[in-house]
C-alpha cells in the first residue's frame, strides 16, 4: 500500500538556508535532506513538495529529487523556475521539469476526509512571512474558508490558527505523513 507525504522548501543547496538549519556545508544540509527523504519515503509513495525546491533551480536541485524515491509532485514555489512568475524562463523550465515532476502546478485541490484542501506554497493573504509584509500577493489563494496546506514562511509554527496548515521542513524537520493531515482536518471540523 502506498503512502502520501507533503512537505516544503527543502532548498537543495542553497546555502543561506543550510546555514540557518544548523549546517556548514549545502552538502551535509542535502545529504540530511536525503536521508529525511530516503527513511520515510518508499518506492510507490507520492511525495507533495509545496515548493522551493532549491533556490535557483539548477540542474544539482533536479539530480537530487530524481534521486529520492517515490512519485514526485510540484506546487511551485517562487524559487522553482516553473512558477509562473518566472514568465521568461517558464515555457523551457516546465517542459524539462516534467522528466523530475508527475505533475507540477502552481496550486493544488482536494479532497480528503470529505472535505476540500488546497495546497499552495503560499499562505492565504494577510499572513505575511518572515519579512513582515505579503510577498508575492498576486500569487497567494484568497481565504475563502478552504483548507490549506502551505510553506514558504520557513516559520517553526506547524499549524496556524484556523483553516492553515504549513507542511515545511523548518517546521517539522522531516517528511508529513498524510495521517497528520488527516488528524488536523478531524480536529477542524
Amino acid at each position: 500500500m502506498s503512502n502520501l507525504w507533503y512537505t516544503s522548501d527543502p532548498h537543495v543547496g542553497h546555502r543561506l538556508v543550510s546555514g540557518l538549519r544548523g549546517f556548514d556545508d549545502p552538502a551535509d544540509h542535502d545529504a540530511w535532506l536525503a536521508d529525511l527523504w530516503d527513511s520515510s519515503v518508499q518506492s510507490g509513495d507520492q511525495v507533495f513538495v509545496l515548493g522551493d525546491l532549491s533556490i535557483n533551480g539548477g540542474q544539482h536541485a533536479l539530480d537530487w529529487i530524481e534521486s529520492r524515491p517515490g512519485t514526485k509532485h510540484l506546487i511551485a514555489g517562487n524559487h522553482d523556475p516553473v512558477h509562473p512568475r518566472h514568465y521568461r524562463k517558464y515555457p523551457k523550465s516546465f517542459r524539462h521539469w516534467l522528466n523530475y515532476f508527475e505533475t507540477i502546478q502552481p496550486f493544488y485541490r482536494k479532497k480528503l476526509l470529505g472535505r476540500t484542501v488546497l495546497m499552495s506554497h503560499f499562505p492565504y493573504f494577510g499572513e505575511g512571512d518572515r519579512l513582515q509584509e505579503d510577498r508575492h500577493p498576486e500569487y497567494r489563494l484568497r481565504d475563502e474558508g478552504e483548507l490549506l496546506l502551505h510553506g514558504h514562511t520557513h516559520d517553526k509554527q506547524k499549524a496556524h490558527d484556523g483553516n492553515m496548515f504549513h507542511v515545511g521542513l523548518d517546521a517539522w524537520r522531516e517528511l508529513v505523513p498524510q495521517e497528520t493531515i488527516l488528524d488536523w482536518i478531524s480536529s477542524t471540523s
